[in-house]
């Protein structure tokens, strides 16, 4: 009887070390027990605006590291991403515990309008503070705003090095019909950049008068402004997200990237937890591991979408973009709600109204 109960012990203490060996170091004791609700729970569930491509190897480090939860993720555009959610919470039904977009204003409203759950990640001192909000809405990644060209139609000489550059390039005769952005009714990040651009760039209705000499071509995805300045469709693309282009041109040799030199937009993917999540404790863990070490880590090498954690090394991180723009040129969109100022429904409109009859003249 001794030998069974001491034998019983034994494997008790052997099963509650191997469970207390998941927490990750430096992490207090007690989050064992956000572990084990959420292998309780089983499941996550998550809406996101990032490609599958890039977020699979952060859902198969993160399945390596707290086995026993399965993830599933939803890969949308920033806009469905936030339309999707809003409609789903208004009809009862099941929605997301986490949500992740690019469209940081969009990601804003629904945090300040009382959708996330105040949570502080123990990971919460080791991003910059322009990138936390309230204990809520949390940035995840350093993406710059890019100008993105083809390089064997636009010649070195022509390639834009500032705004004003840009903006004087595409009224020549050649680019006409060839230059092309987001469609910023449709995409929310493109809406995004062109508002906080509009708040940098003192000549900003230039830049648009110079969209409607052009005659710009407009598209809702990064993917798409990507294969037809690729072909040659296009000659030269703006506000194109800088992390995939940057990917794209080490392996296409049609594809040029200029970070501007008078300021780059930098964006933030925002992650918040659900205020009624399902799963709280998976969606907790997930915001835990995307802000931490090990997570940076698979964004930068990985996922090559630009970590934001400054301690961080490999392919794509803060660290280099900004020893390579220059500390003074980086212009980080900051995750908080002064952004959320063109998102009212008259300030909106007024926005898109000047779009139409400036940029998007025929």
């Amino acid at each position: 009887m001794m030998l069974k109960t001491t034998l019983a012990a034994a494997l008790t203490t052997v099963f509650a070390s191997a469970a207390l060996a998941q927490v990750p170091a430096g992490y207090p004791a007690d989050y064992q027990k956000i572990i084990d609700g959420a292998k309780k729970e089983g499941k996550l569930v998550i809406y996101g605006a990032t490609d599958s491509k890039a977020t699979q190897p952060l859902i198969k480090d993160f399945s390596a590291q707290f086995p026993g939860i399965s993830v599933e993720y939803n890969d949308m555009n920033s806009t469905e991403v936030y339309n999707r959610f809003i409609s789903e919470v208004a009809a009862g039904g099941n929605t997301a515990d986490v949500m992740w977009s690019s469209a940081m204003d969009l990601q804003m409203r629904l945090a300040s309008d009382g959708y996330a759950l105040k949570y502080k990640s123990v990971e919460a001192g080791k991003i910059p503070g322009w990138a936390i909000w309230d204990e809520q809405a949390y940035g995840t990644t350093f993406e710059p705003a890019a100008i993105v060209y083809n390089k064997r139609l636009v010649e070195a000489k022509e390639v834009p090095q500032t705004h004003a550059d840009f903006a004087k390039l595409i009224q020549l005769p050649k680019f006409k019909d060839k230059v092309t952005t987001y469609d910023i009714e449709k995409s929310g990040v493109g809406f995004m950049f062109m508002t906080q651009d509009a708040r940098e760039n003192p000549k900003f209705l230039e830049l648009e008068n110079a969209f409607g000499v052009a005659k710009v071509r407009v598209q809702s995805s990064t993917g798409t402004m990507m294969e037809r300045i690729s072909s040659g469709e296009n000659l030269i693309g703006y506000n194109v997200l800088g992390s995939y282009a940057l990917v794209r041109a080490r392996t296409d040799p049609s594809i040029g990237v200029v970070l501007p030199k008078d300021y780059t937009l930098i964006l933030s993917r925002v992650i918040f937890i659900n205020k009624a999540a399902k799963n709280v404790n998976g969606a907790k863990l997930w915001l835990d591991y995307m802000l931490s070490h090990r997570g940076q880590t698979v964004i930068a090498n990985d996922s090559k979408l630009y970590a934001i954690r400054a301690d961080v090394s490999g392919e794509t991180t803060s660290a280099d973009l900004i020893k390579q723009i220059g500390k003074d040129n980086v212009k980080p969109v900051p995750v908080h709600p002064i952004i959320l100022q063109f998102l009212g429904p008259a300030k909106r409109m007024a926005f898109l109204k000047q779009w139409k009859e400036t940029a998007g003249k025929k």
